[in-house]
């Protein structure tokens, strides 16, 4: 008898665990954001020539074990704006590093904290929760690149 509880204790567990994952990710699914930004970011590379514009700097060399940068690490103070040309006034700033960490093509993992400088975003983000996705919208090798990001916030406040 002992069994057949807990078994049944299990089953019921189970089933309101199922239950609250399914009907998160529905809600999440169907629910319309509050708010939306499209940011880009824009990183300058240090060059050895360029001291006035850079907004990133090497921290360590790349390894020779690939021909795309592999291993190096980059330390950023980027600007981002509103559009997506780099002179415009930038609403915040993203600090942090990246790293490249494939051999046969270029890829990053990024790490970094938005801090804007703008009242027009004062509070946007308090006890919010959303969604940032990146996309990669201008390369010009490794001394260039702009990013575009998408995000959404879902609870706002």
């Amino acid at each position: 008898m002992r069994e057949l509880v807990g078994k049944s204790c299990f089953i019921l567990f189970f089933i309101f665990i199922c239950q609250s994952v399914l009907a998160s990710t529905k809600s999440l699914r169907h629910q319309e954001p509050c708010k939306r930004l499209e940011l880009y970011y824009h990183d300058v590379l240090f060059d050895g020539t360029n001291l006035a514009n850079a907004t990133s700097a090497r921290a360590t060399n790349p390894t020779s074990l690939g021909d795309f940068k592999f291993g190096m690490l980059v330390v950023f103070d980027d600007p981002i704006t509103l559009d997506n040309h780099l002179l415009s006034p930038p609403i915040a700033r993203a600090q942090g590093f990246y790293f490249y960490d494939k051999k046969n093509h270029y890829n990053a993992w990024f790490a970094f904290t938005l801090v804007f400088n703008s009242t027009q975003h004062k509070g946007d983000f308090f006890m919010s929760k959303g969604i940032a996705t990146l996309q990669t919208d201008v390369a010009q090798g490794a001394a260039y690149f702009r990013l575009k990001m998408d995000v959404k916030l879902y609870e706002c406040y």
